[in-house]
This record gives C-alpha cells, structure tokens and sequence, in this order.
C-alpha cells in the first residue's frame, strides 16, 4: 500500500486542533445549554438514572452503579467527572434546587468532601422526575446517538423552568467561563409568566419579580443598585456580605454570632476565615477579641465570637468586612451554550430562551398526543360500527378462510371466497370500507366488548377522545392556550417546590473601619543566635537582666508602635515592625525572623539591631573586610521601605562591623594575621550611606579585617580578646588612618 503525504502548513494544522479542541471544551464539557440550564456530564447523569428506574419514589441505587453505568453508555471521560457532578446535585448548600437525592456523605459546607462512590447512594428528586425528565416518551426533545452509536441520548432535557437561573452554574471552559448565581425558584417563574404575558417587557419590569440572586447559603447582597446593569449585560460583581447577629452573655460580654455566610465563603473559605480572625488577633488589629468558635451543624451556620465588655460591636463588624470574606464579590458572567454556541446573555435573554424552549416542548408534547388520540379515534370508531353490524362481521369471519380474506373485505369489501348465509349479507359487505387500523382492531376484539356495559364504555371513552382531540388541536392552533398551559403547569411547579427566599438584598453603605491607635509602651526585643526573636515588658527584663544578656544575642529597647533595623554583613538593613513581633514570656521560643521581614538567616548575619526611632540620634560606624570604612549619620536610614542598602560595597567585599560611636574615642582594627591599629575616631570620614568609605588599614595580600572594637573616654582599663588572651587596649599605640598597625604576637 503506497504512503500519502500531505503537506500543510504546521500553524495552520496547531490552529485547527486547537479550535477544535476548544469548541469540543466548550460545547461538550464545561458550559451549560440555556435550555435546560446543564452541562453535558449533568444531563447524561440524570438521564442515566431515568433510564436505570432510580426515582423519587424507588429505593436509591449506589453511586458507583450510576456512575459506571453513564460513563459505559453516554460520557466517556472518567468517572470522577461524573461523580463530582452528581456529588454538586446533590448539595442543597450550592444549588438553589438540588437535583437528585443523595443517601451518605455527599460532603459539606465547610469543604470535607464527599465518600467514595462506593459508599454514598443517590435517586432523583420529585422535582427532578417531573419537571426535567417527565414527556420523554412524547418526542419533546430530538434524542442523538451516544459517543459509540450504541445508544441514544437526548441532546437536552425538556426542563419546564428556567433551571439555568434557578441553581446557577460555573464552568471553565478555553478562553471564557461561566459564573451564573442561583435565583429563587417562586421568583423565576414569576418573572417567566411575566414575559409570557408581555414579551415588551423590560429587565427593570422583570426584576419587580427576580429581586436578585438567592443564594442557598443566604447572606446579604449590598449592591442593590448595580443589579439592573449586571442583568441587562449578564457582566459584573456581586458584594456578598455575611448575616451578623449580636447576643449578650450572663457576664456581660458579647458574642458576635454568624448565622449566614457569603455564597462564595462555602467549602475551605470557611476555615480560611478562621485563621484570618485569629491572624486579626495575633496582629494585636483586634485585641477585643477573647474567643472564637465554629458551632455550624446540619442545622445551619454558627460561628461564634467573644468579644470583650464595651467592645463596639459596629466598628468590629467592619473589620471583618474589611479584613476577612465575609463580604465578598461574586463575578457574574452569564455565558450560556444558545443555538449551538456560546452566548453571554441578560436576564431577559435568558428567560426568552427558556420559554421558547418550552412553546417547542408544548407544541411536540401536544402534535404527538393528538396523533395517539387521532389514532385511538380511528380504532374507536371502527369498533363502535363493528358493534352495529356485528352479525355481518361473524358471518365474514365464519365465511372466511383465513385471516388476510377477512381483512380484506373489512378494508376492501372484497367477498370472493368468502361463504354468505344469504345475497343481502354479502351486498352488505361489499359496502364495508374500515381502515386497516380499525379492522385489525376488529380482528384482535374479544367477544366480552360485545357486552351492553362494554359497549357504553366504549362509547363513553370515544367522547373522552373526541374531547382531548379538541383540547390538542385548541392547543396548537392558538398560541393563547398553549401559553396558558405552559403557564399552568408553571403554578404548579410554583405552588408545590417555590421556598421563601434566603439573601437580602440592599444597598449597603461601605464598611468603614477606624483603627484605634495602640497604646504606645516601653518594650524589650529579643533576638538569638538562631534569629527567634520576640518582645517583652521592661519589668520582666529587669528581673532577668543577667540571663537575657547571656541568653539572648541581640537586646534593645523599642516603642510598641516603632520599628528595629537590623543590619547585616551583607550590606542590607531590613526595617521590621514590633507590632508584628510576638509578645510574650520570656521562655517563649519566639518567631524566626525571616518569616516577618525580608532578613534570610541562611544567607545574613545580624551586625547591628537599633531601634529606627533612636537611629537619627547616634552615628554609625561602618567597616568591611579590605578595612573601608565610614562613618554615616542615623538619620540617613529613617526610610519607608522594609529593606534598603545600607552601604556600598566593593566585589567580593562584606561588613564585619556596623556600630554606634556617639561615646567612642578610639577605634582598634584587628586583623586575622594578628596586626592591631588603633586611631581617633573623628580621623574616619562621614559620608553617605551610599558612600563606599575610605580604607581604614593597609593590610597584607592575604590579611582581612577579622574585628572592629570601639574604645570608650574611660580612663578604665578596656580589654581585647585575641586568641584567648586578654590586651589592653589603651597600651595600643594610637596611629593614623591607613596604617600597618602593630602586630601583636602571643
């Protein structure tokens, strides 16, 4: 067999894959039909369960039987698309009307998630059987083969409302999503007879019906006045806020109570809040704070928090919304599947989608039930004469061979072969002409029909026919009495599921928060050699002096509203604010320091930690390895940002000292082959802190400056360490800057 090639163009191959692939994303997988408000795997799910028998009023069937069984026959994309579909049908917390009923654990609000299929059961709901899948059997839908061509399915769901609206969807598809919130369902079919009665409507009219979303999870919605442009374009943003009830306690404090949260706070949000609560009082940002519970159980949300004496409540509330999602957004963009693409449509667009679906449900429900009366008629009729010249038709069929003969003078009036008791008889049956549906009706009657009562209910029965052709055909003719069929089956739906509606809708002012300045105190802060630090009171450093000092490698004293530089070997000073500093004990380990600030202990060492509001009072003194230094004055590092350069640094080169010389007199260089220069302080420039500085030492090709010690106008006696001996420093001889120094042997 001789190989083809075809030559192509490689972009233009990747585009079309890729198009394909997207519109197969888009149609096929992710986006709901505005018909029936569905996804493909939603649809087949529930189909599959119609056609397993698993009803409302049957016994429910295991999860994995149904799954199993709609990935075998109609969406072949794994199970756990399917499941996780039918796990959100079940859940009364995200849909407005679920679906199916689930038996087990089908999860939570708070997000554990649902049992293995093999553990959970499902069947549908009432609503589910009635008004989504009921008329199957009447040619409402136009049914295509599945994935194999082994089966057919149907390509939507005859919905009988707007479920589209009334349990919302969300889907990510190739270059769009979907995000429609769920809608009362009372409200919806309001909103639908509504347009069935004026078609002129306009969306403000129909809002007078849809107030806005309703979320399964109540709340609030505080954006009133945004609604009408969000639903004339099916674009825009939601703010969702939680329901806060205030109840006082026997001791007189407050617990701040949430009975209802944002729909999208649903699932981890929940105990994300948690944390941001908590974090709120970590932060020292809500000190009133004394304790805070998640009490939600199946009966509803619960989460409880103790709140000092006086607290105000109002300004609290506002932090939360402010600080935390329970106010929220929702983004709507109500893109739906509409003649077999993608369309972002409004309230109304929607609306007049669905209710032409269903004019197209009626008038196929209605053309296939007035064929079956058509049909019932004709048989009817047929027996009725049959009845009347019922000793004619026992003298054909005791006259007949067989029954094609007899068949064919019921149709036909043919009589040859067939043996007469007199010449009238057979006259009479030349005359006969009944269809080939009546005579077959005819020929397969049993001798009971021939009873008197069988007769009048017989005859009863073609009036009961003769009066639906009537009503069928009233109904097709006249767009009048299909709408108020339609509109009738509507009020039942209504009367029967409709609930009272769960979210408010307001406009609510914007939640201002004042943040009341801390109270400003005296503490100490503390820092290890591992880079734990933390904050405490002066009382409890007082009493334990001696064992900070021995404990601790850094320690100074700070505002509570200031914050501490810390310089490093590597040039940098990283600003850090006590208030994010843990307060506590003195045996508490404290927080790592690279966790609140950019400071990294694997890569930096701490020379140098101040405080920045005593910075500008003191004179830094800088020194790096190859001995540049300088001196540069506090105020240059009185910055906003949270790191800067604190110097200038030559390749390769890094700081060894940062240090305060207001009280110095004398600086000693010490370098690591021994050599020791002392001089005056002031002989060392004041530059910049962006200055590299002047060199302090002249050192040898392999030396470095290993320390730097700052002698005091003490006449006391100061010692240096060097190699486990002690110096005296003021026997070293004073020098000039850029000196050799002395070399000090042991």
């Amino acid at each position: 067999m001789e190989e083809t090639i075809i030559k192509t163009e490689y972009s233009d191959t990747m585009q079309k894959s890729f198009i394909n692939y997207a519109m197969s994303v888009i149609i096929s997988r992710a986006l709901p039909d505005v018909r029936d408000g569905l996804k493909p795997v939603q649809r087949r799910t529930l189909y599959d369960m119609h056609e397993l028998g698993i009803r409302y009023d049957r016994p429910y069937r295991k999860s994995a039987r149904i799954v199993g069984d709609t990935m075998g026959k109609y969406h072949p994309h794994g199970d756990s698309s399917i499941y996780e579909a039918l796990v959100v049908l079940t859940q009364d917390f995200k849909k407005g009307i679920p679906l199916i009923d689930g038996h087990g654990n089908f999860g939570n609000i708070e997000g554990d998630g649902a049992a293995a299929m093999r553990y959970t059961e499902a069947r549908l709901q009432k609503i589910t059987q009635e008004a989504i899948l009921a008329d199957l059997d009447k040619d409402v839908v136009d049914f295509v083969p599945n994935f194999d061509e082994t089966e057919r399915e149907p390509s939507v769901l005859p919905c009988r409302f707007p479920n589209l609206l009334v349990n919302g969807s969300e889907g990510i598809a190739v270059g769009m999503a979907t995000s429609i919130p769920p809608h009362n369902l009372g409200e919806v079919i309001d909103a639908t007879k509504a347009y069935m009665l004026n078609e002129s409507i306009t969306t403000a009219e129909l809002m007078k019906y849809i107030k806005g979303p309703d979320f399964p999870t109540g709340g609030i919605v505080c954006n009133r006045d945004e609604l009408l442009s969000i639903y004339e374009t099916g674009v825009g943003k939601i703010k969702l806020r939680g329901a806060v009830e205030v109840e006082k306690t026997k001791g007189g404090k407050l617990n701040l109570v949430i009975t209802e949260i944002p729909y999208t706070m649903i699932g981890a949000n929940i105990g994300k809040f948690l944390q941001d609560v908590a974090a709120l009082y970590e932060q020292k940002k809500a000190p009133e704070i004394l304790d805070i519970s998640n009490q939600s159980s199946k009966e509803g949300i619960r989460i409880v928090i103790e709140l000092k004496k006086d607290t105000d409540v109002e300004n609290f509330k506002n932090l939360l919304y402010k600080k935390t999602r329970l106010e929220d957004t929702f983004g709507v963009n109500m893109i739906a599947i509409s003649d077999g693409r993608p369309e972002t449509l409004g309230l109304k667009g929607i609306i007049a989608k669905n209710v032409e679906f269903q004019y197209e449900i009626a008038k196929r429900k209605y053309t296939t039930l007035l064929n079956r009366e058509l049909e019932k008629r004709e048989i009817q009729e047929g027996l009725i004469r049959a009845c009347n010249i019922i000793d004619l038709i026992i003298e054909i069929l005791r006259g007949s061979k067989d029954r094609n003969m007899v068949k064919n003078c019921l149709t036909n009036g043919v009589t040859e072969g067939i043996k007469f008791r007199s010449k009238s008889s057979s006259v009479m049956a030349q005359q006969l002409n009944f269809t080939e549906r009546q005579a077959n009706a005819i020929l397969d009657m049993r001798l009971y029909k021939l009873i008197g009562l069988e007769i009048e209910a017989l005859m009863k029965e073609n009036a009961e026919t003769n009066a639906n052709i009537y009503k069928y055909e009233d109904i097709l003719e006249r767009r009048d009495s299909m709408a108020q069929v339609i509109i009738g089956e509507l009020d039942a739906l209504k009367k029967e599921y409709a609930q009272k509606r769960k979210t408010r809708i307001e406009n609510a002012q914007e939640a201002v928060y004042e943040e009341k300045k801390p109270e400003e105190t005296d503490l100490m802060f503390l820092m290890d050699r591992f880079g734990y630090c933390k904050t405490i009171d002066i009382p409890t450093y007082e009493r334990n002096r001696e064992a900070v000092h021995a404990e601790f490698k850094h320690v100074v004293k700070c505002r509570s509203t200031g914050k501490i530089c810390v310089f490093t070997n590597t040039g940098q000073m990283h600003t850090i604010k006590v208030e994010d500093m843990p307060f506590g004990r003195l045996r508490d380990k404290g927080l790592p320091i690279d966790n609140i600030s950019n400071y990294s202990s694997a890569n930096e060492t701490a020379l140098l930690v101040a405080s920045r509001s005593d910075l500008s009072l003191y004179r830094l003194l800088f020194v790096t390895k190859r001995a540049m230094c300088k001196l540069v004055s506090g105020g240059e590092f009185d910055v906003a940002k949270r790191t800067v350069a604190a110097t200038k640094l030559g390749e390769g080169d890094e700081l060894v000292n940062v240090s305060i010389v207001n009280e110095c007199r004398n600086v000693v260089f010490q370098s690591a082959e021994g050599y020791f220069l002392r001089i005056d302080v002031e002989e060392i420039s004041e530059l910049k802190k962006t200055a590299v500085g002047v060199r302090g030492m002249k050192l040898g090709e392999k030396d470095w400056i290993e320390s730097v010690h700052c002698i005091g106008p003490s006449e006391e006696t100061q010692e240096i360490t060097y190699k486990n001996k002690k110096i005296n420093a003021n026997k070293i001889k004073l020098n000039k800057r850029d000196g050799k120094g002395t070399k000090i042997k042991i």
